[in-house]
């Protein structure tokens, strides 16, 4: 297996496949690499090279006690980039790797970045405050950490529906997809997946965001009963010089994992890829 060597010595896992003009997916909470995976052979398939790094915490990085926050997982992110020696890359994040790809640039700007695609993700700020009053309250995100704490197992079980929207009526989203979802949050260690709770719902991303300065594609579902919409992607587009902003009706959180609208974001990712 091939590691980066983060500046504390934890070693974050990485698969690269293909070769091209590098895109490089950075996944969500409470995920890992994996997630990715049907995009990572999608983009080498078709003449890309395809990076994507287990989040330190979980999968087959290492597990440290510290560091589980959105400034060290952007870092960690430019250590996969110096160790590869990736250039003119597109950084392409979800959810809580949308924040650390919007961190990424905030502390280390856009020499080697291309593009970049925010599908579902975290930023400006998810906590509701008086300054961001279309966010969720704390009592939300101190129901996850509960979750987290008390029975993981049947937590992320639980969290699968609204994840892929397999709780609306007429959803085609498989079982199979959802232990998919059980199995590698299962992988994440307890102490990381906890951490990472503050760190996607209290950043505050805004400034980050006015930093991007290279061509951006904003997706987002217009169901997305994790990230809501009107407080990250309709911000966020307004907050990116120049981004393209992209609304799918009816589309859950994981939307790249759902058939009907993963279908949808390929072509999209494709076609903004390569132009």
């Amino acid at each position: 297996m091939a590691f980066a060597t983060a500046h504390d010595g934890t070693q974050i896992y990485f698969k690269d496949w293909g070769s091209g003009q590098p895109v490089v997916f950075s996944h969500g909470w409470p995920l890992i690499a994996d997630a990715w995976d049907p995009q990572l052979k999608l983009m080498a398939d078709n003449g890309f090279r395809a990076v994507a790094h287990d989040r330190r915490g979980g999968g087959r990085s290492g597990q440290p006690w510290t560091g589980n926050d959105l400034d060290t997982y952007a870092d960690d992110l430019a250590s996969v980039m110096e160790t590869l020696d990736l250039q003119d890359a597109i950084l392409v994040g979800h959810s809580t790797g949308g924040g650390e790809v919007t961190r990424y640039i905030g502390r280390h700007g856009s020499s080697r970045i291309g593009k970049v695609v925010l599908l579902g993700a975290i930023p400006p700020l998810m906590l509701k405050t008086e300054a961001n009053p279309e966010g969720l309250p704390i009592d939300v995100f101190d129901e996850i950490r509960h979750g987290v704490l008390t029975d993981r197992s049947q937590y992320y079980k639980d969290l699968s529906a609204p994840f892929y929207g397999a709780n609306r009526e007429g959803s085609t989203v498989s079982q199979g997809t959802r232990d998919e979802f059980w199995l590698w949050s299962m992988t994440v260690g307890i102490k990381g997946a906890y951490d990472c709770i503050r760190a996607f719902s209290e950043t505050d991303l805004t400034e980050d965001l006015k930093k991007i300065d290279v061509p951006t594609l904003i997706v987002h579902g217009d169901d997305d009963q994790i990230v809501p919409i009107v407080a990250s992607g309709e911000k966020s587009s307004k907050l990116v010089k120049d981004a393209i902003f992209r609304i799918y009706a009816g589309a859950p959180h994981g939307l790249s994992m759902v058939p009907e609208f993963a279908e949808r974001f390929n072509a999209d990712l494709l076609e903004f890829a390569r132009g």
